[in-house]
């Protein structure tokens, strides 16, 4: 039963992802608050809803509520890639790309390119983040 729970939800977040995104595209952030907030009220312990509310709070010009919202969903899970992505994002000062909406927007070539592993002379491997122009 718990695992239909999760699935349905599963589903349910690919649509409002979804819906979000063609909200956010039309400018119809009072209709994305609305269906962001219910999702909050449906699913406290999510990250989605809290992505998607960081999304638009940046859409409408609000920052740092935008970067609590992302933490926010980042906290509730940490493997929650589209937040991360957000963080990263957001949080340079030279911001490229386009929003995470959902984990499509997050390609596995995107991350690779933005991270590298270093050995130190232990042979303890470190992920080094990239500098914004791709560079180590």
């Amino acid at each position: 039963m718990d695992k239909n729970i999760d699935i349905k939800s599963e589903n349910e977040f690919v649509v409002l992802c979804r819906t979000v995104r063609e909200f956010m595209e039309q400018r119809k952030y009072r209709e994305c608050r609305q269906l962001i907030t219910n999702a909050m009220g449906n699913y406290p312990h999510a990250p989605h809803p809290h992505n998607l509310l960081g999304i638009l709070l940046e859409n409408e010009g609000d920052h740092l509520l935008a970067m609590k919202h992302f933490r926010a969903a980042w906290a509730l899970d940490p493997t929650y890639i589209p937040a991360r992505y957000n963080l990263n994002r957001y949080g340079s000062l030279f911001a490229t790309g386009n929003s995470a909406y959902d984990e499509t927007d997050c390609s596995s070539k995107q991350e690779k390119e933005l991270y590298k592993i270093e050995y130190d002379e232990h042979g303890v491997g470190h992920v080094v983040r990239r500098n914004v122009h791709g560079n180590f």
